[in-house]
C-alpha cells in the first residue's frame, strides 16, 4: 500500500499531467500547441528544459491501446468477415483517433512525472547545469 505522501504525488501528477497544467504551480498551461511543450509556465515561470518525454507517449499509446484494438480489429475481420467499408468506417478510424487523442494527456503525464520526481539520466545534473548555464550566458550577449 502507498503511504499517504506516495498518493498524494500520484494524484498530483495525475492531475496535472493529464489536464496539462503546469507540475510545479498547477494554474500554467504545460503545451503551447497540441503536443509541443510551452518553453515557460505562463504563471510560475517553471522552465519546460528539463522535460524530455521522447518517445514515451507513442510507446505507452502503442502498448496500451494500439495492440488491444489491433485485437479487436482481427477478431472482427475473422469471427465476423465483414466486407472492407467496415474497416474503412470502423476499424481505421478507431486506430486512429484511439491512438493519436491520448497521446497529449501521455505526454503531460510523463513530465510531470519527470519533474515530481526529480528524474533525470544518472550522472547528467552537472552537464545540465553547465549547458543550461551557457545557453543563459549566450542569451545574455545576444548571441
Amino acid at each position: 500500500m502507498l503511504s499517504g505522501l506516495g498518493n498524494d504525488k500520484l494524484r498530483w501528477i495525475l492531475r496535472t499531467g493529464w489536464h496539462g497544467h503546469c507540475p510545479e504551480c498547477g494554474k500554467g498551461r504545460m503545451f503551447r500547441s497540441w503536443l509541443r511543450l510551452a518553453d515557460r509556465c505562463d504563471s510560475c515561470g517553471l522552465d519546460y528544459r528539463f522535460a524530455a518525454p521522447d518517445d514515451g507517449p507513442a510507446f505507452f499509446s502503442q502498448c496500451f491501446i494500439a495492440f488491444p484494438l489491433t485485437f479487436l480489429v482481427l477478431w472482427l475481420e475473422i469471427a465476423q468477415d465483414p466486407p472492407l467499408w467496415v474497416h474503412l468506417v470502423f476499424s481505421i478510424p478507431l486506430m486512429v483517433i484511439g491512438c493519436v487523442l491520448p497521446l497529449r494527456p501521455i505526454k503531460g503525464w510523463l513530465v510531470a512525472s519527470q519533474y515530481v520526481n526529480k528524474a533525470q539520466e544518472s550522472g547528467t545534473e552537472q552537464l545540465w547545469a553547465k549547458l543550461h548555464a551557457r545557453e543563459e550566458a549566450d542569451k545574455l550577449h545576444g548571441k
